[in-house]
């Protein structure tokens, strides 16, 4: 029988506006796109705390003025990749949910730390930043981390698509099983690129042990 008390964080962290010049017209975006690229392969390789803007320019093949006219710093770098990181898991987890359909908490976080896996196995330097939760900026009042948002994804897809509504512990639970899944997948991805099977099989039995309650 597993037995793991919930506490309730309500710590969150803020999404950011890092790049400095909004890019309107096609040309503007694939350039930020090439540079977020390029951090996003430069992390695959040195990890997201080495992270220079010269290596972005260096490897995007741009000048380093090019990188500063979107962005002030190797921060706001970071901020960009982790919310596009975000984005991206969000909508490949709304489509995983709809498309297996699971009716309880515990299948609907299964398919969670499918897609997350997916993710961490296919997605260059995603293992290093993830969604950036992982980075030591002091978050501001009255926002939310990206696990969290994660989570919210889970919450509602329950609730619009087979009416359940959880109470303040089922939330907090999801939460913090996606918490858990998140750093149990960051350990199984530090030195595979496959992700170790003994740590992914924790992740499952970890997060699913939390969530237990909550089985319709």
């Amino acid at each position: 029988m597993c037995t793991i008390s919930i506490v309730e964080n309500p710590v969150s962290y803020a999404p950011s506006t890092p790049i400095r010049v909004e890019p309107v017209q096609a040309r503007s975006a694939a350039r930020v796109g090439a540079l977020l690229d390029a951090a996003c392969q430069t992390m695959h390789e040195v990890g997201y705390e080495q992270l220079t803007t010269a290596m972005v320019a260096e490897r995007a093949g741009a000048s380093i003025g090019t990188v500063y006219r979107y962005f002030p710093d190797r921060v706001a770098v970071l901020q960009a990749v982790a919310a596009r990181n975000l984005e991206r898991v969000t909508q490949a987890l709304r489509a995983d949910l709809a498309k297996s359909a699971p009716a309880t908490v515990n299948a609907a976080l299964r398919t969670a730390l499918d897609t997350l896996t997916r993710f961490f196995r296919e997605e260059p330097g995603f293992r290093s930043l993830r969604v950036g939760d992982v980075l030591d900026i002091r978050p501001l009042a009255g926002s939310r981390g990206g696990n969290a948002e994660i989570a919210a994804v889970i919450k509602d897809y329950l609730h619009d698509a087979h009416g359940l509504r959880l109470d303040s512990a089922g939330r907090v639970a999801i939460e913090t099983a996606v918490d858990v899944v998140d750093a149990l997948l960051g350990r199984a991805f530090m030195h595979s690129d496959r992700g170790e099977s003994t740590v992914l099989s924790e992740a499952h039995r970890v997060s699913q042990c939390i969530v237990q309650e909550f089985t319709t």
